[in-house]
């Protein structure tokens, strides 16, 4: 390819737009479908790729959950009502062998 072969001309630029233009619209429905499927592939991978980041040090820290806390003073007294109650002694006993049992 020499030099002399390239010729660009300003004024050839609206035709070649129509030309080009011409042949887009052959395609226009499967370059519509290609539109379409890249951008709902695109947002399958983003859905991807938020939904399997690991939580940072500051959320795993944020949501720790507290820890249950029942008085000493509540278990002495649930103790002694079980040593106390054949039937609240029974009701424990039950409970610990089924315990989702209602």
């Amino acid at each position: 390819m020499k030099n002399s072969d390239i010729h660009l001309n300003v004024n050839d630029i609206p035709g070649q737009l129509a030309n080009l233009t011409r042949k887009a619209n052959a395609y226009r429905a499967f370059l519509f479908f290609l539109l379409v499927a890249s951008l709902y592939g695109f947002i399958l991978w983003r859905i991807n790729t938020f939904s399997n980041t690991p939580p940072s040090t500051s959320e795993e820290s944020a949501q720790t959950v507290a820890q249950p806390h029942i008085d000493a003073a509540t278990v002495q007294k649930i103790q002694n009502l079980q040593d106390n109650s054949v039937n609240v002694q029974s009701l424990f006993d039950s409970a610990r062998q089924n315990p989702f049992h209602e």
